[in-house]
């Protein structure tokens, strides 16, 4: 049997700070993209739009090794699930999409705010633990955004901008120990 090493806070709090950094420009990337696009569900949105809990899915795998927090296994399936529900909604029209992606927001928003307070001692994790407040506050707003008159998912490249100025505020703050 082989023993794995369990990652030290330095090298776990490094590869987290790279983390961030990535999911930083992802998010500011895509949200330029989205915004382009906000007006209707063509091929370049719904690409998008299922693309990015896909790009979650993968940020928590590469989290997974090197912090192995099992709270991140829930942040895979979650994620999984709402790229799925974001395929099948984008043929809905826009209000499905809100609501999927608002109730992804909320319970991601959710397991982000636990894996963060989880994280305390490594020092940076208060923009992420705003940051999964706020999801779960964005997401409720997302659902109602859905039943209004002409709702536009135009919002969802602010929340991903937000977010991803949380994750570059949190990179920045991660200890150097």
């Amino acid at each position: 049997m082989t023993a794995v090493a369990s990652p030290t806070g330095n090298d776990a709090a490094s590869a987290l700070r790279r983390l961030y950094l990535v999911r930083f420009g992802f998010a500011v990337v895509w949200a330029a993209l989205l915004f382009v696009s906000r007006q209707e569900l063509g091929p370049l949105a719904i690409t998008l739009l299922v693309l990015y809990p896909l790009f979650d899915v993968a940020a928590a795998v590469v989290d997974l090794r090197s912090s192995r927090n099992n709270g991140l296994y829930l942040n895979i399936a979650i994620s999984l699930l709402a790229a799925a529900g974001l395929a099948i909604a984008t043929s809905a029209g826009i209000p499905a999409v809100l609501r999927v992606w608002g109730a992804w927001a909320i319970v991601s928003g959710l397991v982000q705010l636990a894996v963060a307070v989880g994280r305390r001692r490594m020092g940076g994790q208060w923009p992420m633990i705003l940051s999964g407040g706020i999801s779960v506050l964005a997401g409720s707003s997302f659902i109602v955004m859905a039943s209004g008159e002409n709702p536009t998912f135009a919002n969802l490249a602010g929340y991903a901008t937000i977010g991803g100025i949380f994750f570059l505020v949190s990179a920045l703050r991660l200890r150097r120990s």
